[in-house]
């Protein structure tokens, strides 16, 4: 008989508590890299689920940032960093203009041509040893933009990527666009393959429009249909849920959990 994967889940009562437990445990480990090794490499992911995420990390004192690289997980191709939904526009605001110089910090450009664009990433991050990596569940169980049936074998970093129509319907959901037809049907993100490499991941999944995806991911097998559920497989993920999104696990799970707050 297998062995059930081994991972941390933490249940929050609310999203801003769920988003601060995560923030302080991103904190730790980017302080632990730079103690150890003179620096982190990190990759941050936007939406909805990072708010109490990003505000907690930003609030955190005693980080050195101009000993931090950060990258991003994905861009819509085709708009300019001055759309409210850009996810430039977003790390700018939420993130970047809030904390000291960074060492360094690329940010993906969809505007061009997004094969160049992916190859100049490609070229930086693969000799880069990436030792921290926040991340989310979309409704569809994608992991950034990488929609089912994901791609689990390419292993370039960053490549470019069809959006179906239940992650689109989410952005226009959550308010980034005003009509489905605003929504690009196209982005680059970062591949399957790229986010394991991290050392750490931190997966933050907060409200009940994720509580399908949620249980599909750390219930269900490993499939390229629930894209996420490949985390399942990382030697050091954490899981950091609200009571909404957790509501579908099984108790088995749920028995495993630790809650808080």
């Amino acid at each position: 008989m297998s062995l059930r994967p081994v991972y941390k889940i933490v249940i929050a009562p609310d999203a801003k508590t769920m988003g601060q437990a995560a923030g302080a445990e991103a904190a730790v480990s980017i302080k632990q890299a730079i103690a150890e090794k003179g620096g982190a490499y990190i990759i941050l992911a936007t939406g909805t689920s990072q708010f109490a995420t990003l505000n907690r990390l930003i609030a955190e004192p005693g980080i050195d940032w101009s000993k931090v690289v950060m990258f991003h997980l994905d861009e819509y191709i085709g708009i300019p960093a001055t759309h409210n939904a850009s996810f430039r526009k977003y790390l700018q605001e939420r993130f970047i203009n809030k904390i000291a110089p960074l060492r360094a910090t690329y940010l993906i450009d969809g505007e061009n041509d997004p094969l160049a664009e992916c190859k100049r990433l490609n070229e930086v991050i693969a000799q880069l040893p990436v030792d921290l990596a926040l991340v989310g569940i979309g409704e569809n169980g994608h992991l950034a933009f990488n929609d089912p049936p994901a791609d689990f074998i390419k292993t370039d970093p960053y490549i470019v990527v069809e959006l179906d129509t239940v992650c689109r319907m989410q952005q226009l959901g959550e308010g980034w666009f005003n009509t489905l037809e605003d929504v690009p049907k196209q982005a680059i993100s970062m591949s399957v393959q790229q986010i394991m490499k991290a050392k750490q991941i931190i997966c933050s999944v907060p409200d009940s429009r994720k509580a399908m995806a949620v249980m599909n991911s750390l219930d269900g097998p490993v499939t390229s249909l629930s894209p996420a559920s490949i985390l399942q497989q990382h030697s050091n993920c954490s899981f950091y849920l609200d009571k909404d999104s957790a509501k579908l696990l099984s108790a088995t799970t749920l028995a495993a959990a630790t809650n808080i707050g």
